[in-house]
């Protein structure tokens, strides 16, 4: 996987955590960089944490299905996209972004939202397992990627509201299915 791919793997991925970030940030009356730095720093963590925990999950099963990894990885990047685009597509307004301790900032809360937000890359991360990738380069990179887009998303969240939300989630479903069936065509033999 080059350089590219997983750049645009880590924005797909981080789709949902802007989001959220988004939300947060309308929730917020002002937005000071530290809270900036700890939505990111949650989110950015989980989505580095999950797919090392899927990397090594897959490892133990990759002996077993290796003639089919191109197929689960096609597969599972397709779930996760398709999740994100029907996502995007339900109707919600910003005020349902908006509930009553939306602006929390508590480590409980922001625990579950960074687990919730982060499952599609423990799949990820079991994809990782059947590619030619470095682990430790692709989810630090990932973490990276994601912690600047969630605090670049609270500061717009804060600025222009919830506009971008659904925006943002179709675009991450659909990268993570270009990315999916890029996987599956290459180990086909119909991409070079």
């Amino acid at each position: 996987m080059g350089i590219i791919e997983l750049f645009l793997l880590a924005v797909g991925l981080s789709m949902d955590a802007f989001a959220v970030s988004v939300c947060k940030g309308l929730a917020m009356k002002q937005v000071a960089w530290k809270q900036t730095a700890i939505v990111g720093a949650w989110f950015g963590g989980f989505q580095a944490l999950m797919p090392l925990a899927g990397y090594y999950l897959g490892v133990q099963f990759k002996q077993y299905i290796t003639a089919v990894d191109h197929w689960i990885a096609f597969f599972l990047l397709l779930l996760i996209g398709g999740n994100m685009i029907l996502e995007a597509c339900r109707e919600e307004d910003a005020a349902s972004c908006c509930q009553p301790g939306a602006d929390s900032l508590a480590a409980k809360e922001m625990f579950l939202l960074a687990v919730a937000t982060s499952i599609d890359a423990l799949a990820v991360g079991i994809t990782f397992a059947f590619l030619n990738v470095n682990i430790i380069s692709a989810v630090s990179f990932i973490g990276v990627i994601t912690f600047l887009l969630s605090g670049i998303g609270v500061k717009i969240g804060n600025l222009f509201g919830a506009k971008y939300k659904s925006k943002a989630e179709l675009a991450g479903g659909i990268i993570l299915i270009l990315i999916g069936l890029k996987i599956l065509l290459e180990h086909t033999g119909i991409l070079g």
